[in-house]
């Protein structure tokens, strides 16, 4: 849904490069912010961190919902390009919720003054304060956007255009889209009667990676990106929720989840010593280490089935709902921050193998 690279221009294939790599640095810094920071607060408070049950992690799994405040749950979409003024009515960013001193100045954040603490160059990526910013406004309800900046001629950069970013699409409009786009749907969502509506809508939230009973933050994310793959240009929604307990990342490559794991001494001694794990693995990839167990950050990746792609023929099809439309692609374990030349390590825990390293 999106312009191949072969497609683009020499200045386009540029902007892509460089959205491609500062994505990576924000992939970085959202996954601190959404789970280790959330670890921390719960350490501060002396309560035990709500780790994600594994179950919970196979597709179409009804997630084990548990709302923790302690969570650092946000929306944040960045885009290849600067969004039309045109989708103004669906992904709501105007004047008066624009990245300025002066709308900065109506926020009611506790302990925070952020006009006082902002100037202008803060919004650009390539500023030294960006992610200052940007977790200055975490807090804010909705979505915050970042987006390519046009206004300067002489380079091309991003910027955090806007803050309290709803956005206001139905999910009957989104489950139609997605369904013409798959074939399973001619003309009109209603087409086949109510009932193929609400599995084409539960289909959906598969898609996406989340249960059809997801709400809030998650619904928004999923909505976001289903309007924007659209664009013909690359899009990227992260969403961190205080339920899931994940942060959730939605692009072109597909999805994928993060969260926290905990791992037994046996198990951290094992990929110490296995050879396809690491010899440092404690020291390069636990966040958190106590006598029984120790802390780290683990990621799923799910690509879809041949039951959520367009079909070759292109003809319409019928919808089968118990077919699967995600699997799980990888598992790993990552390497803290700090450790930015190691690998991640392959481990295989979502269905329960017996040797997680192979």
């Amino acid at each position: 849904m999106w312009l191949h690279k072969n497609d683009l221009s020499r200045e386009e294939k540029q902007v892509r490069l460089l959205y491609q790599a500062l994505r990576n640095e924000l992939d970085t810094y959202l996954i601190d912010y959404a789970l280790v920071e959330s670890y921390a607060n719960t350490q501060k408070k002396g309560e035990p961190y709500p780790f994600v049950s594994m179950r919970d992690l196979k597709p179409r799994a009804k997630v084990g919902e548990m709302e923790n405040k302690l969570m650092n749950a946000f929306i944040v979409i960045f885009t290849e390009r600067t969004l039309n003024s045109d989708i103004k009515k669906n992904i709501r960013f105007f004047a008066h919720n624009k990245v300025t001193k002066e709308n900065l100045g109506d926020l009611k954040l506790t302990g925070l003054n952020l006009a006082a603490r902002f100037h202008a160059k803060m919004k650009y990526f390539e500023s030294n304060r960006f992610f200052t910013l940007l977790r200055d406004l975490m807090p804010v309800d909705y979505a915050l956007l970042i987006q390519r900046d046009t206004s300067s001629k002489s380079k091309n950069r991003f910027m955090l255009s806007h803050f309290h970013v709803r956005v206001d699409w139905m999910i009957d409009s989104a489950a139609e889209s997605l369904g013409k786009e798959l074939r399973y749907i001619s003309k009109d969502l209603y087409e086949k009667g109510d009932q193929h509506a609400q599995e084409v809508m539960e289909k959906l939230f598969e898609y996406y990676s989340f249960h059809h009973s997801a709400s809030g933050r998650r619904t928004a994310a999923m909505l976001a990106s289903q309007f924007l793959r659209n664009s013909g240009y690359l899009s990227t929604v992260y969403v961190s929720s205080s339920e899931s307990r994940t942060l959730t990342k939605i692009s072109e490559d597909g999805i994928s989840k993060h969260l926290l794991i905990r791992l037994g001494n046996a198990a951290i001694e094992q990929i110490e010593k296995h050879p396809k794990g690491n010899p440092d693995f404690a020291k390069k990839f636990l966040i958190h280490r106590t006598k029984e167990f120790g802390v780290a950050v683990f990621q799923v990746v799910y690509v879809h089935t041949e039951h959520s792609k367009p079909p070759a023929d292109g003809k319409m099809r019928d919808l089968k709902p118990d077919l699967q439309w995600t699997r799980v692609r990888q598992q790993l374990l990552l390497p803290t921050t700090e450790n930015s030349s190691t690998r991640p390590i392959s481990y295989q825990v979502v269905y329960d193998q017996q040797d997680p390293l192979n």
